[in-house]
């Protein structure tokens, strides 16, 4: 998996320093919201011919690692 994450890179001079797809200016938002609109990968990488199947398994990845933080409860 930490292969995957290497396809993430944050640049403050690209796209405002959001997390983007191997330096292109695909940003992983980009990515996760054509899959919440209901688009499969293949549909995603037919939008987008730079991506690859493994950038958008990276770009869920790190969504997914981005979320995984303990709550503390009160």
């Amino acid at each position: 998996m930490s292969d995957l994450l290497q396809r993430i890179t944050i640049d403050r001079e690209q796209c405002g320093g959001r997390p983007c797809i191997r330096g292109m200016r695909i940003r992983v938002i980009d990515v996760l919201d054509l899959l919440a609109a209901g688009l499969t990968p293949q549909q995603v990488l037919e939008e987008m011919p730079d991506l690859e199947m493994d950038d958008i398994k990276a770009a869920l990845t790190y969504a997914a690692r981005r979320l995984d933080h303990p709550v503390l409860v009160a």
